[in-house]
C-alpha cells in the first residue's frame, strides 16, 4: 500500500478530501462478510477516498477484538492507493493502548481518536486520555468530537494542550453546530479540521474544513467526492435541495442502519445485518432510500462535468463577524 504522511506534509494537499467511515458488511448469520467487504473497500479506491475502519458506522465496538484485528489485517493485505485510518474507541484505556500496539505494526496510516464513550469526562481527563493514545501511536491521529455518542464535547483546553503533540493531526468536528467549529478554529489552529457530518459540508466548507468523514460515500463514493470539492470550491448552485434530502433518508433512524438497507437493496452487500441493538426494521420503508438513490445518481450525471473542480485548502482570516460570533459564553459552554 502507498504510504501517505500526513503530520510531515505541510499543505496536506496529498490527502483525501472524503474519509469514508466504511460500514461492516456481515453475513445474515452475522459473521463478517469478507468478499463484499473486499468490493467496498476497492470501489472507494476507485473514488479516491480515503477509508476509516471501526468507527461507529462500521460498528467498531459491536465487534470482538479477534474481528476488529482480522478486518484491518485483511484491508490492509490489499493494493491499495488510498490511506487508511483506524478507529479507537471505548472506554478502557489499557483495551485502547493494547489495539493501538497491535495496529502500530500494521501498514495503515492514521488512527481515530474518541472521547471515551459514558463515562463523560471533564479538561483534565480528556488531557489525560488523548495523551496516553497520542504517546502510544505510531501514526498520525484525528481526535473525534462527537458529543451525540460519547455524551460530552471535547473541552477546549484539552485540544490546547494536546494539539502540538507531534502525532495529534486534525479534529474531525461531529456535533452539528457551526459555532463550535469556529470556536474549535481559532483556540486550536494547528489542527486540520474535517466535517464529521455530512449534511453540514456546504455550511463548514468556509469555516476552513479541509473536507469530510462521510457515511453517504459508503453508497455514493464518487457522488459524495464530488459533493466535497463543489462545496469546497463554493460551487453551491444544486447541492442543497437534493443532498438534504438524501442525507436525511440516510439519517432517519440510527446510522448505519439506513446506508446498510439501502446498500443491500442495491446488491452492494449481501445483506442488511446489524448486530444488536442495532437492527434493519427499524426502517419501515424503502421509498424515501430508493427515490434519493436516483435523484443522487442523476445529479452526479449532472455535475461530472465540474469533476474537476479546485478548490482553496488556505484557511484564510476569520470575518470580524465569524469572530464576534465566538463569544465567552459559548467559549465555556464548550470548554465545560
Amino acid at each position: 500500500m502507498n504510504k501517505i504522511k500526513l503530520k510531515e506534509t505541510p499543505a496536506i494537499s496529498n490527502q483525501p478530501l472524503v474519509w469514508t467511515a466504511l460500514i461492516t458488511p456481515l453475513f445474515a448469520d452475522d459473521e463478517i462478510d469478507y468478499a463484499s467487504l473486499g468490493k467496498l473497500v476497492l470501489q472507494q479506491n476507485s473514488a479516491n477516498n480515503g477509508i476509516l475502519l471501526l468507527g461507529s458506522t462500521g460498528e467498531g465496538l459491536a465487534l470482538s477484538a479477534q474481528e476488529q484485528l482480522s478486518l484491518v489485517e485483511y484491508v490492509c493485505a490489499m493494493p491499495l492507493q488510498v490511506p487508511l485510518m483506524v478507529a479507537v474507541g471505548g472506554y478502557n484505556l489499557n483495551e485502547q493502548l493494547a489495539w493501538i500496539v497491535q495496529c502500530n505494526k500494521l501498514p495503515i496510516n492514521a488512527y481515530l481518536l474518541a472521547t471515551p464513550i459514558y463515562a463523560k469526562p471533564g479538561p483534565v481527563g480528556q488531557t489525560v486520555w488523548f495523551k496516553r493514545l497520542l504517546d502510544a501511536a505510531k501514526f498520525p491521529c484525528m481526535l473525534y468530537n462527537v458529543p451525540s455518542r460519547s455524551g460530552v464535547d471535547i473541552a477546549i483546553s484539552a485540544l490546547q494542550q494536546v494539539q502540538n503533540h507531534q502525532n495529534c493531526w486534525a479534529l474531525k468536528e461531529a456535533s452539528g453546530d457551526l459555532k463550535k467549529l469556529l470556536i474549535y478554529r481559532e483556540q486550536c489552529p494547528n489542527l486540520d479540521l474535517y466535517s464529521g457530518e455530512d449534511a453540514m459540508m456546504p455550511y463548514l466548507a468556509g469555516a476552513g474544513v479541509k473536507g469530510l468523514v462521510s457515511v453517504c460515500a459508503n453508497v455514493w463514493p464518487e457522488a459524495t467526492r464530488q459533493y466535497v470539492a463543489m462545496a469546497l470550491a463554493k460551487q453551491n448552485d444544486g447541492l442543497f435541495p437534493v443532498w438534504r434530502k438524501a442525507i436525511s433518508a440516510l439519517f432517519q433512524v440510527s446510522s448505519p442502519i439506513p446506508v446498510k438497507v439501502l446498500m443491500a437493496e442495491l446488491a452492494m452487500i449481501s445483506s442488511a445485518k446489524l448486530r444488536l441493538p442495532l437492527c434493519q426494521e427499524e426502517i419501515s420503508s424503502l421509498d424515501d432510500l430508493q427515490s434519493s438513490h436516483q435523484q443522487i445518481q442523476q445529479w452526479l450525471s449532472c455535475n461530472l462535468s465540474t469533476s474537476s473542480a479546485r478548490h482553496d485548502n488556505t484557511d484564510g482570516a476569520l470575518s470580524t463577524e465569524i469572530v464576534r460570533a465566538l463569544d465567552s459564553s459559548t467559549l465555556r459552554e464548550v470548554n465545560s
